[in-house]
């Protein structure tokens, strides 16, 4: 049975390298803050890259039981704390829900590589049968969402997407579908990536995607400018309360916005690179936009995949002067990904979250590092100081390795 109700966002839990909750996250977001440092987790010697925007401070313990932190991975105690100031946010009490209508989609891009490099090196080192009993359940990707339902105490529908960078847009758009279906009441859903090991970092850096500019770290990630170098890569999650509208009402929640419509595609011509005329891309706007029965002229502001790196913003630049035509030099269009870095699956849960702030309290993040335009991409992308505008309608962009695009458009709830 398909339901023809508004799903709406009644709490947001995000951990960022720019704050450990929600409110300190947007606050530095529209200040501008840059979370980029020197990598801190390994030591970086001989890399071509030793910058990442890394959580500071960060400890599950400070909101979690310890022995309940233990026995997960980094990237799931993010995932689990996300998760927790969500339901707080959302003053959600789970008790009074039929637990099998309460479920989460928690999407990782990558699961845990440092157990993963860690094992690896136990195995070559020592030789068979001297790895932890638990490496597995701790690294595979859909262990955030499992951890997510042993701490909340749900039920109900409990998976994790995996489509690279599109992976947080994906499980936020499949926990839709899921209460459009009925098949819930309630659903966490978001992203959450801890990746910032030597083997990735050294990956990246040899596909060239990487920003280099080791030297200046906050002024590193600089989307859509044109000295740009490459992405500054990043941890964190976000974790959204979604439910279907009455549910809402009937409990008497806050209600930040409405998730309107959903539009997915797939370039379907490589396995890195982004199709370059920015079709299939500029297809998944414009699905969106009609799911939601929004028109071009209804958006006031693009949250962008906006990465950094020379062809995705010039093609994501080409995907909206498609769609938007004329008026595309004149929306709001900015990166979050210029002071929080590249979050990989988690990216687009964080970016959903802050599009859905923006449309709440009326103000759009600032992308930082803007000092020279591109003459190929011709954005308003609101230049290293946040904008105060009332508007109503946005999208949320995400594209992933493999060509795998996803776009949410979101109605304010006004």
């Amino acid at each position: 049975m398909i339901m023809n109700e508004d799903i709406v966002v009644t709490g947001i839990g995000t951990i960022t390298s720019i704050g450990l909750n929600k409110e300190d996250f947007w606050q530095n977001l529209i200040s501008g803050v840059s979370g980029a440092a020197p990598i801190g987790a390994f030591v970086t010697e001989g890399f071509a890259t030793t910058i990442a925007c890394e959580l500071k401070d960060f400890k599950a313990s400070d909101f979690m039981e310890k022995k309940n932190a233990r026995k997960m991975s980094r990237f799931s105690q993010i995932a689990v704390c996300a998760s927790l100031e969500a339901v707080r946010d959302a003053h959600l009490d789970l008790t009074t829900i039929d637990p099998v209508r309460a479920g989460c989609i928690m999407g990782s891009a990558a699961g845990d590589y440092e157990i993963l490099e860690k094992q690896f090196s136990i195995l070559a080192e020592k030789g068979p049968g001297k790895g932890h009993p638990l490496a597995v359940p701790r690294i595979i990707p859909n262990m955030a969402a499992g951890n997510i339902a042993i701490e909340l105490g749900l039920h109900g529908p409990n998976m994790a997407v995996l489509s690279a960078c599109a992976t947080g847009v994906h499980s936020i758009a499949s926990a839709i579908q899921i209460l459009r279906l009925n098949q819930a009441d309630v659903m966490i859903a978001g992203g959450t990536e801890s990746t910032i090991t030597p083997l990735v970092v050294d990956s990246y850096s040899c596909m060239r995607v990487l920003s280099s500019r080791n030297d200046d770290p906050r002024g590193a990630s600089r989307p859509f400018d044109k000295d740009r170098d490459g992405f500054v890569i990043g941890e964190g999650s976000a974790a959204l309360i979604l439910e279907r509208r009455s549910h809402a009402e009937k409990r008497g929640a806050r209600i930040y916005a409405c998730l309107a419509g959903i539009g997915m595609t797939a370039d379907a011509s490589s396995i890195a690179a982004p199709e370059e005329n920015g079709k299939w891309s500029g297809r998944a706007m414009e699905l969106a936009m009609a799911e939601a029965g929004l028109k071009p002229e209804d958006i006031g502001y693009i949250n962008a995949h906006g990465t950094s790196t020379q062809a995705n913003d010039r093609t994501e630049s080409r995907a909206i002067q498609n769609v938007f035509g004329e008026k595309a030099s004149k929306i709001p269009v900015s990166s979050n990904k210029s002071m929080i870095g590249h979050t990989l699956g988690a990216a687009g849960a964080i970016e959903t979250a802050a599009t859905v702030l923006s449309l709440y309290n009326g103000i759009i993040p600032p992308t930082i590092n803007q000092n020279t335009p591109d003459p190929d991409c011709p954005l308003d992308t609101v230049p290293n100081t946040a904008r105060e505008v009332k508007f109503s309608a946005a999208l949320t962009n995400s594209f992933g390795f493999g060509g795998q695009n996803a776009v949410l458009a979101i109605k304010g709830n006004n």
